[in-house]
């Protein structure tokens, strides 16, 4: 009788558990439907970009042109003297990974 009166309360109280447990849980299993799903994201054509210069927008023709020239055009040269400086700092914060207790 004991026993049966256990197993009873204890179905009872694990059935009130999982009960209780998942009351009011709402489980949205598919998104919304006005969100664009990824796959169409992905194959997208993008027709509008920014300049990587100053950010005004371009359609997609003017963004080729862009990009065309700047890839004819040759990076500006740095003066000896400026190439020089550089040089030399950039050994200073090498040996300052060595040496740090040295004030240079």
């Amino acid at each position: 009788m004991k026993q049966i009166r256990f197993s009873v309360l204890s179905i009872s109280t694990s059935i009130l558990v999982w009960l209780s447990s998942h009351w009011g849980t709402v489980v949205i299993a598919l998104p919304p439907p006005e969100d664009i799903p990824e796959e169409i994201l992905r194959a997208e054509i993008i027709v509008d970009a920014r300049s990587p210069i100053d950010g005004k927008p371009l359609n997609a023709a003017e963004y080729a042109q862009l990009q065309e020239q700047l890839q004819v055009s040759p990076p500006p040269k740095l003066s000896a003297n400026l190439r020089q400086t550089i040089y030399l700092i950039r050994i200073r914060n090498v040996l300052r990974q060595f040496f740090p207790f040295l004030d240079f």
